[in-house]
């Protein structure tokens, strides 16, 4: 089971930290990935990293702004991110895959329920 927060209100150029609690014995065996979707909008990849946080990558909208992390000591992935802009806004979801470390949603078994996250102007 994943539990996202972090969520919330916070003016273009801010900064926030979503984080995904996962519970079970097993977090370390999965990589990880978050997602987004806008209002009206598809699915989106934003960032994914493997099982030992050795390897990441990200969307282009994000890249440079936005850092994954893990620590799998604490069962959780972050997703720090920074001067955040209004079409980051969406509603962001963490996500866990046995074997596959990618930006494909449909190879993710597992879903948090998702975080809102606004960027105002």
């Amino acid at each position: 089971q994943l539990q996202a927060s972090g969520g919330g209100l916070v003016q273009a150029g801010g900064s926030l930290r979503l984080s995904c609690a996962a519970s079970g014995r097993t977090f370390s065996s999965y990589n990880m990935g978050w997602f987004r979707q806008a209002p009206g909008k598809e699915h989106e990849f934003v960032a994914a990293i493997n099982r030992s946080a050795g390897s990441a990558y990200y969307a282009d909208s994000v890249k440079v702004r936005f850092t994954i992390s893990r620590d799998n000591a604490k069962n959780t992935v972050y997703l720090q991110m920074n001067s955040l802009k209004p079409e980051d806004t969406a509603v962001y979801y963490c996500a866990a895959a046995k074997l596959s470390f990618s930006k494909n949603e449909g190879l993710y078994e597992y879903w948090g329920q998702g975080t809102l996250v606004t960027v105002s102007s």
